[in-house]
């Protein structure tokens, strides 16, 4: 019995000889082979595509686009010099002219223009929209009559929505402008919408700025009126007050924080004159009391002038009365000098007495006539000068109490005077509020609308690019649909990443026919491409080409025939001898291909026919024999069960340098399976982007639940253009030969 060898690796165990088939082809070589391969159907796609947009462009109504131009400036110039609720930065905030953009698009300047216009119940506009709202349930009336309140309703919600859609808002780059455009299907009304659009959002603006201020002003009324209260009750409350403690203000003056400063009462303006008066009257007592020293003076130098006399005589006297005693020691009183010197002294003391009068005389008359000028003159002022410091003393005490009265007086005229400042500020404010919306409109009309003269739609180059990018997007999407649900072999790389088995060999797509012509000749593709397969098969044992072999596949209509008929004859062709035997019984073919007889064979030696010899028949091929299938039998796989077919393959290797057996398909039939038994491996053939590669998993477990060697895989009917980086050389050309075109 022939052995398998079990240690050999067969073509492409070697990761290291087989890395470059194993890596698949670029990512864009790729996307390239599918669109090769899907390329009908894109193309088909995109001929539809364009056929839709270019009957689209033909039926679509001619629409126009009127368009106004508006600029908007950043900030607002004033006319009065009054600040504005807003802060002058507000308008260089980044969201400014976006909140600009959104209110020329909002639903509320829409349906402004819609009321303005009076598009509700104006039937062209509707028509221009491609819209006939009396062909609705919703607004059929009567012909003639009003519309009803919910109608109305309906169609104001209707015509807001048809120019929200129609209206288009185009900011111009690097600018303050923006355009605002309107199509419809009336040129007329497309202008006079633009336009009614523009003027619109401005008075919109204007709305909006005035009613910013309406609570503003209704709060500060609120407010001035509460303030007005309270600056009454305030001061009342310092008038109240100021009578009461007596508090009379001559002189008023406000500070520089507007603050109500008194600088004079009644008491301190009393006080101030009575102590003029005070200072007054002690001049005049002083000066009544200087005259009274200067009198003093001159009785005292008058006193003093009369002294000086009666001194005098004094002195004369004393000396007499002197010289009259040192005349008694030693004489009489009779004594005639003694009589001289006490006469003598009898005159001087008779002057003495009489200079005395005299001057007493003198002042009486001096102190008389004091008595009658300057005495009663200081006598005056000095009593006045009392009566004025007892007046003074009590406006003293009058004051001090008043002073501190005027700590409470002063509570009460600050809050009067802060009453009073919030009143005077919040009026100033309310009259601002009032003029605050008086200014240029920072919204200018650049450009009005014009009725067009062209429609801006339908534009067939347009249209037809439009067609053309959506046909090729659904191209892309239904391609990259297909060919996820193609799950078939694409190109040779996912041979070994996908099934884990090498790859023996690619052969390019042609008919059975035309490749068997095609392998007649050495040097074409398909030679080539065998020859290349019969190479590496050379390396799958250690002893060479297996000597028995078998050619399977999936299913049936892969090339299997064509590749055993291939192998054998390329096999052939290098002087070996080569028995080809059709073991499948059921649809046999390898007759057809070499035009051989097939009333015996195979079936006739599994039946009981014991000279095998005999049934074998000599294709014409260099080397080559063929014992074709032979009649159909009812089972083959009864047939192909029993040891004769083991036999005639061990009896076949002693008589020919090969064999190679033509298995039926796998899936669905035990044949295969059973003839994987007899031979030292197989040859697995697929079809590129043919049976599933779950399905050829499946049929590669199959051989390997019955311990079946599998060579590696021949991949059939590889297009050249999708063999993949790597394996398109070759495919199409011969040497010498011109290109093959599979």
């Amino acid at each position: 019995m022939l052995q398998i060898n079990s240690n050999s690796a067969g073509f492409g165990n070697s990761e290291q000889s087989d890395a470059g088939l194993n890596q698949g082809p670029p990512l864009l070589m790729q996307y390239w082979l599918v669109v090769l391969r899907w390329k009908w159907v894109i193309a088909g796609i995109v001929l539809a595509s364009l056929v839709c947009g270019l009957i689209f462009t033909l039926l679509a109504t001619p629409k126009y686009t009127a368009t106004s131009r508006i600029e908007i400036s950043r900030e607002q110039k004033k006319v009065t010099n009054v600040q504005g609720l807003e802060s002058q930065d507000s308008g260089r905030e980044t969201e400014f002219f976006q909140t600009r953009y959104s209110l020329l698009q909002a639903e509320s300047l829409a349906e402004r223009v819609s009321r303005q216009l009076r598009l509700v119940t104006n039937e062209a506009f509707f028509k221009a929209h491609g819209v006939d709202p009396d062909s609705s349930t919703f607004f059929a009336t009567k012909s003639g009559q009003p519309l009803s309140a919910s109608d109305r309703q309906k169609r104001e919600k209707l015509a807001t929505d048809l120019l929200l859609e129609n209206v288009t808002i185009t900011p111009i780059r690097g600018s303050t402008l923006v355009d605002i455009s309107y199509t419809s299907a009336s040129r007329q009304l497309s202008a006079q919408i633009a336009n009614s659009w523009t003027e619109q959002f401005i008075v919109q603006s204007m709305d909006r700025r005035f009613a910013s201020t309406a609570d503003a002003r209704k709060f500060l009324e609120s407010r001035l009126e509460d303030l007005r209260l309270r600056r009454e009750t305030s001061e009342r409350d310092v008038v109240n007050y100021a009578e009461e403690k007596g508090i009379v203000a001559i002189g008023k003056s406000k500070s520089a924080d507007g603050k109500t400063e008194t600088e004079r009462t009644l008491v301190s303006a009393d006080l101030e004159a009575l102590n003029q008066a005070l200072a007054t009257a002690k001049v005049e007592r002083i000066q009544a009391q200087s005259e009274m020293s200067q009198r003093s003076a001159k009785r005292a130098g008058l006193e003093s002038f009369n002294d000086a006399a009666g001194a005098t005589l004094r002195q004369r006297r004393a000396e007499v009365a002197a010289e009259y005693a040192k005349l008694m020691v030693q004489f009489e009183p009779g004594y005639p000098a003694a009589r001289a010197l006490a006469e003598q002294m009898r005159a001087l003391d008779a002057s003495i007495a009489n200079e005395e009068k005299r001057v007493r005389s003198d002042l009486a008359r001096a102190d008389a006539r004091a008595d009658g000028e300057s005495t009663a003159r200081y006598r005056a002022a000095l009593q006045q000068e009392r009566q004025l410091e007892a007046q003074v003393d009590e406006l003293k005490a009058k004051m001090r109490q008043q002073q501190r009265d005027s700590i409470q007086y002063n509570i009460f005229q600050r809050e009067a005077d802060t009453s009073r400042e919030l009143y005077d500020g919040l009026v100033q404010r309310y009259k601002e509020i009032g003029v605050a919306g008086v200014g240029t409109n920072n919204i200018a009309i650049v450009d009005p609308a014009k009725a067009p003269d062209e429609p801006s739609s339908p534009n067939l180059p347009v249209n037809l690019a439009f067609a053309l990018l959506a046909g090729l997007g659904l191209a892309g999407i239904v391609t990259l649909a297909l060919d996820q649900m193609d799950e078939g072999l694409r190109d040779p790389s996912q041979v070994n990443r996908l099934l884990g088995v090498p790859l023996l060999g690619s052969v390019p797509d042609a008919e059975e026919n035309d490749a068997l012509v095609m392998l007649a000749d050495a040097k074409s593709s398909v030679s080539e491409a065998y020859l290349s397969i019969r190479s590496n098969l050379a390396f799958s044992t250690d002893h060479g080409v297996p000597r028995a072999l078998m050619v399977t596949s999936t299913r049936a209509a892969e090339g299997k025939s064509t590749t055993s008929m291939a192998l054998a004859t390329v096999l052939g062709r290098t002087g070996k001898k080569v028995l080809l035997i059709d073991a499948d019984m059921r649809s046999p073919s390898m007759h057809e291909f070499a035009q051989l007889s097939n009333t015996m064979g195979l079936s006739n030696f599994l039946a009981g026919e014991n000279d095998w010899k005999r049934l074998v028949q000599s294709t014409g091929a260099k080397g080559l024999s063929m014992l074709t299938a032979g009649p159909t039998p009812p089972s083959a796989s009864e047939l192909l069960s029993s040891d004769r077919m083991l036999m005639l393959i061990r009896q076949a290797a002693e008589h020919y340098d090969h064999v190679v057996v033509d298995s039926p398909p796998i899936l669905g039939l035990a044949d295969a399976p059973l003839l994987s038994r007899t031979v030292e491996g197989c040859v697995f053939v697929a079809e590129a982007e043919g049976v599933a590669v779950r399905g050829i998993k499946s049929s590669l477990g199959r051989l390997a639940a019955v311990h079946g060697h599998v060579f590696g895989v021949v991949l059939t009917k590889l297009r050249h253009k999708q063999a993949g980086y790597g394996y398109g050389y070759g495919y199409g050309y011969g040497y010498g030969e011109e290109k093959v075109d599979a």
